[in-house]
C-alpha cells in the first residue's frame, strides 16, 4: 500500500481562496473589511518571518493587516495597553500576539488580556473552556486545519477511532476536543502512555503532535489509517539540515491510507485557518452568517 498524500499547500490555497471570496462579498454587501492585528515583541528571526508571511497573506485575501512591532524590552504594562487599544478598535476583528514572548512577559496574562471574540489563535482561557464544553468558540488554528483536512478526506468522522499523540494546550488537547465533537472515539497518548505502539495501532486516525523527530514508525500504523503529522523538527541528515515530522514518513506512508508530508502538510494550513478565524470573528462581530466550511 502507498498512502495518498494530503497536500497541505494545495488545501491551504483553497481555504485562502474561499476566505478571499467571502471577504469580497462582505465588502460589497456590507462595506465591512475584516482586520487582523499581529503584535511582535522583539526580533526573533523565525517569528519575524512568520509575521511577514501572515501580513502578506492577510492583504492577499483582501483583509486589513495591522502590524505592531515592539522592542524586546517592552514592558508588560505597555504591551497590555496596546492590547486594550486593539480590543477597543472596531476595525480590528482578530488579535494575535506572536509567541514565544520574552521571559519578562507573562504569556498567560497577555493571552487572556485579548478580547475573547478577537482571540483568533483560540488560546484565551474562555475559548478553551467553550471548546471543551461544546459551545461556540474561536478554535486554535493548527487543530482546525487538521480537522478540515480530515473532514475533506473522510467526509464523516463519526465512529472512527482517533489517537492524538501529544497533550499540548496548542495542539494536542484542542485536537482531541474537536475530534470528540465530530463523534470520534478519542485517545490522547503521551510520554507516559504504556504500550503506546499498541494504542496507536488501533487508530483509524493518528494525529502526531509531540515534537519528537520521526518518533512514530510505520509498524505503529494500522493499514489504511489516516496520519496527520503536525511535527516540524529540524535534524541533520547526510550533513544537511532537513525538516522532518513526528512520523517516519517513508515507513508510515507504506502502510497508511493517507498521510500529510513534512514540510507541505499541516504547516501551510495554520495561517490559512488564522485568516478563516479572522473572517469568522468579523462575521460574528457584525451579526452576519458565519462562512460555511471554514469553522469547526
Amino acid at each position: 500500500m502507498t498512502a495518498q498524500i494530503i497536500d497541505g499547500k494545495a488545501f491551504a490555497a483553497k481555504v485562502r481562496a474561499q476566505v478571499a471570496q467571502h471577504v469580497a462579498q462582505m465588502k460589497q454587501a456590507h462595506g465591512i473589511t475584516p482586520g487582523l492585528a499581529v503584535v511582535l515583541v522583539g526580533e526573533d528571526p523565525a517569528s519575524q518571518v512568520y509575521v511577514r508571511s501572515k501580513g502578506k497573506q492577510t492583504v492577499e485575501v483582501g483583509m486589513n493587516s495591522f502590524e505592531h512591532k515592539l522592542d524586546a524590552r517592552t514592558s508588560e504594562a505597555d504591551l497590555l495597553a496596546l492590547i486594550a487599544q486593539l480590543n477597543a478598535d472596531p476595525a480590528v476583528h482578530g488579535i494575535l500576539v506572536q509567541l514565544p514572548l520574552s521571559g519578562h512577559l507573562n504569556e498567560d496574562l497577555v493571552i487572556n488580556a485579548i478580547a475573547t471574540e478577537k482571540d483568533v489563535d483560540g488560546f484565551h482561557i474562555s475559548n478553551v473552556g467553550l471548546l471543551a464544553t461544546g459551545q461556540k468558540a474561536m478554535v486554535p488554528c493548527t487543530p482546525l486545519g487538521c480537522l478540515m483536512m480530515l473532514r475533506d478526506h473522510h467526509g464523516s468522522l463519526s465512529g472512527l477511532n482517533a489517537v492524538v499523540i501529544g497533550r499540548s494546550n496548542i495542539v494536542g488537547k484542542p485536537m482531541a476536543q474537536l475530534l470528540l465533537r465530530d463523534s470520534c472515539t478519542v485517545t490522547v497518548a503521551h510520554s507516559r502512555t504504556k504500550d503506546i505502539a499498541d494504542v496507536v495501532r488501533g487508530a483509524d486516525i493518528v494525529v502526531a503532535a509531540v515534537g519528537r523527530a520521526e518518533m512514530v514508525p510505520g509498524d505503529w500504523i494500522k493499514p489504511g489509517a489516516t496520519v496527520i503529522d503536525v511535527g516540524i523538527n529540524r535534524i541533520e541528515r547526510d550533513g544537511k539540515a532537513v525538516l522532518v515530522g513526528d512520523c517516519d514518513f517513508a515507513s508510515c506512508a507504506a502502510v497508511a491510507g493517507a498521510i500529510t508530508p513534512v514540510p507541505g502538510g499541516v504547516g501551510p494550513m495554520t495561517i490559512a485557518c488564522l485568516l478563516a478565524n479572522t473572517l469568522t470573528a468579523c462575521a460574528r462581530a457584525n451579526g452576519l452568517d458565519e462562512p460555511q466550511g471554514l469553522t469547526a
